[in-house]
């Protein structure tokens, strides 16, 4: 009979995508997992099957969370300048907690142009902040909130290219100052 786990999963997979966010996936070593979700090697393996698995866990498990807070402010009675301002902020501003960097886009450039399973993942994630923004945007539009010339795909590909700009920016290094200079260029581009 096969002894009952005595851990939380998901308090694993937390902590995972927190090592995976911070590192990225191949810097990340089985020992790092085993120590960022106090698991031993062998119940990481035995509950996850393999360092890829856990990732593709922990990859999901931060979309769904980035998503969810993303759908709240896009769905949310704001006007369409004001979601956008908000979005940027959360780019010069993030969570003093969080990593640097948005762990999509750290693996959009580590694993995107490598491996097609991962590559589509991060396909469809895209394709749903773009639905989400899009909507905003056409809901701005349909409130005379934006001009009726303004592209809602185009609109929301910008902000998406500025947002994971930013992350990236912030991860190498740039201040508060430079990031607030790209969110406020950025709308009065909107």
């Amino acid at each position: 009979m096969a002894r009952p786990r005595q851990f939380d999963e998901d308090r694993a997979v937390e902590a995972a995508m927190r090592a995976f966010w911070a590192a990225g996936y191949e810097a990340t070593s089985t020992q790092d997992l085993c120590a960022a979700t106090g698991l031993g090697r062998s119940s990481v393996y035995n509950t996850f099957d393999s360092k890829r698995d856990l990732f593709g866990r922990a990859l999901r498990r931060y979309m769904e969370q980035k998503n969810a807070g993303l759908a709240e402010l896009m769905e949310s009675d704001l006007p369409v300048r004001e979601k956008m301002r908000t979005l940027l902020w959360y780019a010069v501003e993030p969570d003093p907690g969080d990593p640097a960097g948005c762990l999509v886009v750290n693996t959009l450039v580590e694993l995107g142009p490598r491996d097609p399973e991962i590559a589509e993942v991060l396909r469809r994630d895209t394709e749903a902040r773009l639905r989400l923004l899009r909507a905003a945007f056409e809901r701005g539009r349909a409130r005379g909130e934006i001009g009726a010339d303004r592209d809602p795909v185009a609109l929301a590909q910008f902000v998406i290219a500025t947002v994971s700009g930013m992350r990236v920016a912030r991860r190498g290094g740039a201040d508060r100052e430079a990031l607030e200079a790209i969110a406020s260029t950025a709308l009065t581009a909107l």
